[in-house]
């Protein structure tokens, strides 16, 4: 006996040691979900220290200003800014009729792609940011050629038109200041993160509709109202029906119907998507303060579940605290059934709701979260 409980040390110790020299936690964790979340709004002009000092690991929001050269530490997360849209106004002279119309927006089209740097030049709704933009690959091509100098044909000088631009844009293009009700274009940005948000309900942990981040969604939401042609306008809807339905068989056929949708919207001039930009979100990746494993959503960029649900501290194994700023104040009531609609109710939403399904960063599709898919009859 005596010599059996030496044995019995060694023994223990020689499998001790058997299972230090692997050096391996368990190689799959089912998330990386933080048991401590504060998000603190936070303006650009301080969330840039924060980020540095990793006060903060991620700022949601617009670009904080760092001082040149940007620290190696802090990384970007690329999603869809906003689409930039050219309007003709209907009661000035290119509205009266369609070739008009169609002179004056190419001109404008025209002097918006020769300036770098101000937008990507892309007129056409579905954007490489879209899940489905594989579909619809060759139409947007097809229309950088028609909109380019050398196939668009003639134009109506743009220094002949009055145009009214964004803020933005109107520090790129100091001429077009048109701010009275008498101008002929109008050149305007809207959020894709706010056409994601404002078509979005959360009921029981669902995130619904499912189709809200696809390319042909957010083209019918920027083009449909100002369609004005009853047949068109008809072809629209029936088009829209069939999709939001599933009235269709089989994936060719919904592709085809998508492609037929977004082809009758941008048939006009008179309200067209002429290009995009893109959204830039800032984390710390340092080690050992900041994070990885960073998931987003190409539409929502951190703003959404994905981001959530994938983000791990590199000083944990798993969970820890996770400190997120954002650039809005908390406006909305916070009422988890008739929804938190402010950018701030919503981060801190997809942080407790716990959504079954998620958004899959790189298609418009959705992916399992806390559900499992077992298909009937199957082996338990």
């Amino acid at each position: 006996m005596k010599g059996f409980c030496p044995f019995a040390i060694l023994l223990l110790a020689a499998v001790l040691v058997t299972v230090a020299r692997g050096g391996h936690e368990v190689p799959v964790y089912p998330s990386f979900y933080p048991h401590e979340i504060e998000i603190r709004a936070l303006a650009p002009e301080s969330a840039a220290d924060a980020l540095l000092k990793a006060t903060i690991h991620a700022y949601v929001g617009q670009p904080p200003r760092f001082a040149d050269p940007l620290p190696g530490s802090i990384r970007t997360a690329e999603s869809l800014g906003s689409f930039v849209v050219v309007r003709i106004n209907p009661e000035s002279s290119p509205a009266k009729n369609e070739a008009a119309a169609c002179a004056a927006v190419i001109r404008v089209v025209r002097d918006l792609a020769v300036k770098p740097g101000a937008f990507i030049f892309h007129p056409y709704p579905v954007t490489p940011f879209h899940g489905d933009y594989l579909h619809h690959a060759d139409l947007a091509e097809a229309a950088k050629a028609h909109y380019s100098d050398t196939a668009a044909g003639p134009a109506v000088a743009v220094s002949k038109l009055k145009i009214r631009a964004s803020v933005r844009l109107a520090q790129s293009y100091p001429d077009w200041s048109a701010q009275d009700a008498d101008w002929d274009a109008e050149i305007v940005e809207i959020d894709a993160a706010e056409i994601v948000a404002s078509a979005t309900l959360t009921v029981n942990g669902w995130l619904a509709p499912p189709w809200v981040r696809t390319g042909w969604f957010h083209a019918e939401r920027l083009l449909a109202g100002t369609i004005n042609d009853t047949a068109a306008k008809q072809h629209i809807e029936a088009d829209s029906q069939r999709l939001t339905t599933n009235d269709f068989h089989g994936v060719a056929e919904r592709i085809n119907l998508e492609r037929d949708l977004v082809t009758s919207l941008t048939a006009g001039c008179r309200n067209i998507v002429a290009g995009y930009t893109v959204k830039r979100e800032y984390y710390n990746a340092e080690f050992s303060a900041g994070i990885e494993n960073v998931g987003y959503d190409a539409i929502e960029g951190l703003q959404s579940p994905m981001f959530i649900r994938t983000v791990k501290l590199k000083d944990f194994p798993w969970n820890g605290w996770l400190a997120l700023g954002i650039d809005a104040q908390p406006k909305a009531a916070w009422n988890p059934i008739g929804g938190m609609s402010d950018r701030f109710g919503r981060l801190l939403w997809f942080a407790v709701g716990d959504p079954a399904l998620v958004p899959s960063p790189y298609e418009a599709g959705w992916m399992l979260n806390r559900i499992a898919d077992i298909p009937p009859n199957s082996p338990q």
